[in-house]
């Protein structure tokens, strides 16, 4: 199980100010196909791009907005100064397993091998390689943005045969991590139907510091609380 309850994962977020291709500062549009993420803005100002079964729509960011979206909502975020976000995901492990996948120009996500060379940082210039990484991918969301449903459908495919081989051990966590803690929240409220409260006795207080490291991440500097599942 996740040391954040319920399953999920608690990442502090930085967005990048960099300009994008249509001009527009931010971070790289992608896509998550079994994970809902959740935003809460901290400070600064910002935009949510978003695109799916119902369109495009921007969303503006402030402190204290909260928003979610589920699988399939390719998303973008847009810094209009000093954007900070708490992320919230659902199924810990399960995003930094994969189940994330860029909007790269078609030619980008024929298979495996294209998408990695395309998403991978390269060690000795990571931030270069984000910064490539990112136009890439909001140069392939315009054009799903101006491509209408039938690209938005191509790229789910494409998406879904790319993460199709890392299926059996994104199970394999989501029965450690997320389905753990849902079974454990039944088998207490058994307990307590039973007239039991033994598992009271267990209760412990976890307290987590701010995590050191930065990484350079999709939409920007990332400083993730640590998993105690993570393999």
């Amino acid at each position: 199980m996740t040391v954040f309850p319920g399953g999920t994962g608690v990442t502090h977020l930085s967005v990048y100010d960099w300009p994008g291709p249509d001009g527009l500062p931010g971070g790289s549009a992608h896509v998550h196909l079994v994970c809902t993420e959740g935003y809460v803005v901290l400070e600064g100002r910002g935009r949510l791009q978003t695109l799916g079964a119902d369109g495009f729509a921007e969303t503006p960011l402030t402190p204290l907005t909260v928003a979610w979206f589920a699988p399939g909502i390719v998303h973008r975020l847009v810094n209009d100064g000093g954007l900070r976000i708490l992320v919230v995901m659902q199924n810990a492990g399960l995003p930094e397993a994969g189940d994330a996948v860029l909007t790269f120009p078609p030619s980008h996500l024929a298979d495996a091998a294209s998408y990695r060379a395309a998403a991978t940082l390269p060690s000795d210039d990571p931030a270069g390689g984000a910064r490539r990484r990112k136009d890439l991918a909001v140069e392939g969301f315009l054009g799903l943005r101006a491509g209408g449903p039938q690209a938005l459908a191509e790229f789910y495919a494409r998406a879904a045969a790319l993460v199709h081989d890392d299926l059996p051990a994104w199970h394999g966590r989501w029965r450690d991590g997320p389905l753990a803690a849902a079974t454990a929240t039944g088998n207490q409220l058994d307990h307590l139907t039973a007239g039991g409260f033994h598992h009271l006795h267990d209760g412990r207080l976890t307290v987590l510091s701010a995590p050191p490291t930065r990484g350079y991440g999709m939409c920007g500097r990332l400083a993730t609380y640590p998993q105690n599942n993570e393999r």
